[in-house]
């Protein structure tokens, strides 16, 4: 897609999620009408809507995209800095895999709605949205998903975890979209042998997917604001997805 620059337009929106429920979300899109365009949805990380998933969004309407971002904790503290939804949220056990996929779905929907639209919708998850969008992507009819070192796609989350949460090693044969996957060498969740576990299951099942792994990245590597951050790693993983969703979107 080409890097359209600085002219776009972002706001605060309602959209329709899980059950009808009317949540917010942040909408960011290329100035003008243009060609008919592909739709991104980011799915933010566990400590929630925040500044930083907001630029996310920003940099993919820069790159020609419609993109927007639900806030999956609006039901639990509407209005609420990040960090206080993000712990109000795992006090009542985190988002629900159903209400997930209902909150994605409508955010599709909604970048389908849009005059702009060509049809397309892909979607991309950092950290704990990384599994999300795994999960969505075999739920929905999406055209592209992204896990960036997304934890328990695979693997058992431990004893101590503070919210409920199970792989999706049953769910993955149902995998609708081609999967873009990067993560870091030095990760603990996923490890290294795990992305192998999910390499092998997808390849048995006719899986298209493609991974990039990272030697000197852990978790978070694309976090610009935590010392995770690994420039040449978060680089290149722009490349590649910006190289994959002009493939698919």
């Amino acid at each position: 897609m080409r890097d359209v620059g600085d002219a776009l337009t972002a706001e605060t929106i309602r959209i329709a999620g899980f059950g009808g429920d009317e949540i917010e979300a942040y909408l960011a899109r290329p100035a003008g009408n243009g060609d008919r365009r592909g739709g991104v949805v980011v799915i933010h990380h566990m400590p929630g809507y925040d500044r930083g998933t907001k630029e996310i969004v920003r940099r993919f309407a820069e790159l020609g995209y419609d993109a927007i971002c639900p806030n999956l904790y609006h039901r639990e503290a509407p209005g609420a800095a990040p960090d206080d939804a993000a712990a109000t949220a795992r006090g009542q056990g985190g988002v629900p895999d159903d209400r997930l996929v209902g909150d994605v779905g409508g955010s599709a929907d909604h970048l389908r709605s849009l005059p702009s639209s060509n049809g397309k919708v892909g979607v991309i998850g950092y950290c704990s949205g990384g599994r999300q969008s795994v999960l969505a992507a075999c739920h929905l009819d999406l055209d592209a998903a992204v896990d960036c070192y997304g934890a328990f796609v695979v693997g058992e989350p431990p004893p101590d975890f503070p919210i409920p949460i199970t792989n999706l090693v049953d769910q993955l044969p149902n995998l609708r979209a081609p999967l873009l996957g990067l993560f870091g060498n030095e990760d603990k969740a996923p490890t290294r042998e795990q992305v192998d576990e999910l390499d092998r299951i997808l390849t048995e099942h006719d899986k298209p997917h493609e991974f990039h792994r990272y030697d000197g990245a852990g978790h978070a590597f694309f976090s610009v604001d935590r010392p995770a951050y690994r420039f040449e790693a978060a680089v290149d993983g722009w490349e590649r997805i910006e190289d994959f969703y002009g493939r698919y979107l």
